[in-house]
């Protein structure tokens, strides 16, 4: 099965995008867009399943830097 994923970024700040993933995205998973991590807060299907395809529509939020407190 693949998943076409439209990643949404909270707050609209940042763009987002479609994906083909082979696994379908789940909240709190990782997800990187272009140069930057986000975390999946939201899965939405956007139709149900047809042959081998699945549309989902994921809102995600940035994942914040370690503080260098946190590094070590």
């Amino acid at each position: 099965m693949i998943y076409k994923v439209s990643y949404v970024v909270e707050g609209g700040d940042l763009p987002g995008g479609i994906k083909n993933e082979e696994k379908a995205p789940e909240v709190g998973d990782e997800v990187q867009l272009g140069p930057k991590t986000f975390v999946v807060t939201e899965i939405m299907e956007i139709m149900p399943p047809r042959d081998d395809f699945q549309f989902l529509h994921a809102t995600v939020r940035p994942v914040e830097d370690p503080s260098p407190a946190e590094i070590g």
